[in-house]
């Protein structure tokens, strides 16, 4: 499952416990990269709270499915098979259309968004590609194509804190070793509305 310890749910105690209580999907599994935290229970706090408010939140406006195209797209990019399988399952049950979920996991998997997307969701994987890869030669003029396109500023902040996070968790996993072993893939916070509900489905 992972390089390093975790701790099993039979010796979960204090805010682990709490913690293990809160993320746990129905049928009782907790993820991988989450149970990865388990010897510092406060980086799981923060882990799951970025997770959610960048990722899982009612006040984003750009639509969920193209945040988890954009978490795919980053995962592909950083060699991160783990986040990638999550995340395409995830946005291929919101998209709910089996073959452009497809073309979308292919366009990705060949480096070429262009394949899949268009407008301003085209912009959007480019400045997430650019961000990923050479986020030292981005612009302002590379926000200024994002408004070209048609994306607002606090759009462009919801699609840079995506693209961010997606760096920052597939080194977890890969720095970790990090396995879908024993999961359900794609499970995600269901209730948008409540920050503080993290339980998956």
């Amino acid at each position: 499952m992972t390089w390093i310890k975790t701790v099993p749910d039979e010796a979960a105690g204090g805010r682990l416990k709490v913690l293990y209580d809160r993320i746990r999907s129905p049928d009782g599994q907790i993820d991988n990269i989450m149970r990865a935290h388990s010897l510092r229970p406060h980086t799981m706090d923060g882990h799951m709270a970025l997770y959610k408010q960048v990722l899982h939140h009612a006040s984003n406006s750009l639509p969920k499915w193209l945040l988890e195209a954009v978490g795919l797209y980053v995962s592909v990019l950083n060699k991160c098979a783990y986040c990638a399988d999550h995340h395409f399952t995830g946005m291929a049950r919101l998209i709910g259309d089996e073959a452009r979920a497809k073309a979308i996991r292919k366009a990705c998997d060949a480096d070429n968004p262009a394949a899949a997307f268009e407008g301003r969701e085209l912009a959007a994987m480019i400045y997430a590609r650019a961000l990923t890869m050479h986020a030292d030669g981005l612009r302002e003029a590379d926000i200024a194509q994002l408004r070209d396109a048609g994306l607002d500023d606090g759009e462009i902040l919801e699609l840079n804190q995506v693209t961010a996070y997606f760096a920052y968790a597939n080194r977890t996993v890969l720095g970790l070793g990090v396995t879908t072993e024993g999961e359900v893939l794609g499970l995600s916070p269901g209730d948008n509305s409540d920050p503080e509900n993290w339980s998956h489905d």
